[in-house]
C-alpha cells in the first residue's frame, strides 16, 4: 500500500473540526470497499485530480476521505462524515458491485 501523508495543518483541522483521526483515515484505507472517484466539480478541479472515497473505519464510523495521489502517494486534504447525497453517490457509483471487482485506485 502507498504511503499516506497528512500535513500537520490538515491534522489539526481534521482533528478540531471533524474529530477525526489519523488512525481512522488508515482503517478507511484498508477498510474501502470501492473505487476512488474523481471529484470533478469546478471548484475542486485539480492537478492531479481530487479523489475520495468512503469507508468504515475499525469502529464502524463512515467517513468520507478526499485526497490527492501524488508520485505513488496518497495526500489527505480532508475527511469527514459523509452526507446523505455524498453517500448516495458513493453508494451507486464508487463500491464494488457483485463480486466486490478489482483493486482501482
Amino acid at each position: 500500500m502507498s504511503a499516506i501523508v497528512i500535513s500537520s495543518a490538515v491534522m489539526e483541522k481534521l482533528r478540531r473540526k471533524h474529530g477525526v483521526t489519523r488512525l481512522e483515515v488508515v482503517e478507511c484505507f484498508h477498510n474501502r470497499e470501492g473505487i476512488f472517484l474523481i471529484d470533478d466539480r469546478e471548484p475542486h478541479r485539480r492537478h492531479p485530480p481530487t479523489l475520495w472515497v468512503v469507508a468504515e473505519t475499525s469502529k464502524r464510523r463512515l467517513l468520507k476521505v478526499v485526497l490527492q495521489m501524488r508520485k505513488g502517494i496518497f495526500r489527505i486534504i480532508t475527511a469527514y462524515e459523509p452526507n446523505p447525497v455524498e453517500m448516495h453517490i458513493y453508494e451507486t457509483k464508487g463500491k464494488y458491485q457483485g463480486d466486490g471487482g478489482g483493486d482501482e485506485g
